[in-house]
């Protein structure tokens, strides 16, 4: 059985080559590791100093030269006794130092580390609370800069302390609705006394800003996926390009040049847009093809945003019924995601670069029109830099969950307040289940099965 008192190793460096790769352990006791690995003179490792080694194995021959540094419980990044040993990043290199460790903490029960379990540690031994948590892994896996320092604030605990700060407001007026329920007999109204409903608005303003400083955080978090369709010859590679800033895909004359998707993220004003080129949508009889236009339905059905591409150069009665067919059955497979008719090729007409709702008109290939699309897509995305990017939070879709069944809890609050004296009780648990989703961000009421699936997708020795 696995515990989370077993000491634990893994490398913590990234795969691959490098100049310096990590391996780090934790645990209560390292001291046998200590002394086999690094010889019978590492006990006076300095604790937080960097220490000259060699690392041995069992013969006593070196495996290689490094640092040690070693981080006593509680004064560590998960709590336990830790120790990093900084090595030359070569894979082979760590492969042996790992065993050799794993091979002199045999009689101590060490093992090999599960993904995101020094994390796990750090938040079972209350060094980090759950949403900081999460925020090192998003940092990790951050793709833009505007997404790494969201993640930066919520690891510093700015998301935290806001959810604290309106959970403690919650207790509060909860304590006094509470306090009033054990004097029914007094005829005094409560709600006017204390200016609950004072209170309550007020909580519930801090909330919905909350709200939507962590719904842009998603947002920069997931990102939007944006899929290019349309008949074969519109642009659509010519579209990536221009987007990407980048010859990412072949553009040629050649009807059905693109036949299976090409995918590439594309930052605009810090939101990762995740564009799919696809295969020209046409009638063939050509089996690479046909696969590939399945391949583009696929996409369709997942995208966030449509971009139907159409040749503004060359609208007849055959053009014109064949991209109707074709906005159709988007219609049909993602009925859902937000449709824009994007007219391409405007240098080759006398029509101007403009947008008007959901139609664009641009040109791939001079780039007049781009920076109107780019800002459709963000107000799609509900993005605005303005108002919160350099405060958002890179919020995970169970924290805007916890946060919005909190708000429904507060509106139902809202209306037992209304009643006066008579539903304080109703009151007062509404108060309490509003509380208790808010302390689900930050682990405070957390199921055993909700942290396995979170920490199982960090990555190993992290």
């Amino acid at each position: 059985m696995v515990s989370d008192k077993d000491p634990i190793v893994a490398v913590a460096t990234a795969p691959g080559r490098g100049g310096i790769g990590i391996v780090r352990l934790s645990g209560a006791d390292l001291a046998p590791v200590i002394d086999a690995v690094l010889g019978p003179r590492a006990g006076a490792l300095a604790p937080r100093y960097a220490t000259f080694a060699k690392f041995l194995d069992a013969a006593g021959e070196e495996i290689d030269e490094g640092i040690a540094l070693l981080f006593p419980a509680p004064h560590s990044y998960t709590g336990e006794t830790v120790l990093e040993l900084q090595a030359h990043g070569g894979p082979v290199v760590l492969r042996l130092l790992v065993a050799r460790c794993l091979e002199a903490g045999r009689a101590i029960g060490l093992r090999l580390a599960e993904p995101g379990e020094f994390t796990r540690r750090a938040f079972l031994n209350d060094r980090l609370d759950l949403a900081q948590a999460e925020a090192v892994a998003d940092l990790i896996d951050a793709s833009t800069a505007a997404a790494a320092r969201s993640a930066t604030r919520s690891l510093a605990g700015a998301f935290s302390r806001e959810v604290h700060a309106l959970t403690e407001a919650l207790i509060e007026l909860r304590t006094l609705v509470e306090a009033t329920l054990d004097f029914p007999e007094e005829e005094i109204d409560f709600l006017e006394a204390s200016d609950a409903r004072g209170r309550l608005a007020s909580i519930r303003a801090q909330l919905a800003h909350l709200v939507r400083r962590a719904r842009q955080g998603a947002v920069l978090r997931e990102g939007l996926a944006v899929v290019l369709i349309g008949q074969p010859n519109v642009g659509k590679s010519s579209l990536l390009n221009a987007l990407a800033g980048e010859e990412l895909a072949i553009v040629t004359p050649v009807a059905g040049t693109t036949r299976d998707k090409i995918a590439q993220q594309v930052e605009v004003d810090g939101i990762p847009l995740n564009v799919i080129d696809t295969a020209g949508l046409r009638e063939t009889t050509d089996l690479v093809e046909r696969i590939g236009i399945e391949r583009t339905w696929a996409e369709v059905e997942r995208a966030d945003v449509v971009l139907h591409l159409v040749d503004a150069s060359a609208r007849d009665a055959a053009a014109e019924a064949a991209d109707a067919a074709i906005e159709a059955r988007v219609r049909e497979r993602a009925p859902r995601a937000p449709v824009l008719t994007v007219f391409n090729k405007v240098d080759l007409t006398s029509l101007p670069a403009r947008a008007e709702g959901d139609s664009i008109w641009l040109s791939a290939l001079t780039g007049a029109g781009l920076d109107a699309l780019r800002t459709r897509l963000l107000a799609i995305a509900g993005w605005d830099s303005a108002a919160s990017g350099e405060h958002a939070f890179l919020a995970r879709a169970r924290h805007l969950e916890a946060l919005h069944a909190a708000q429904r809890h507060l509106d139902a609050a809202v209306g037992h307040a209304e009643q006066g004296n008579r539903q304080l009780e109703l009151l007062a648990e509404e108060l309490r289940l509003a509380g208790n989703r808010l302390a689900e961000i930050t682990g405070e009421f957390t199921a055993d099965d909700l942290l396995g699936r979170i920490f199982s997708r960090f990555c190993i020795g992290k």
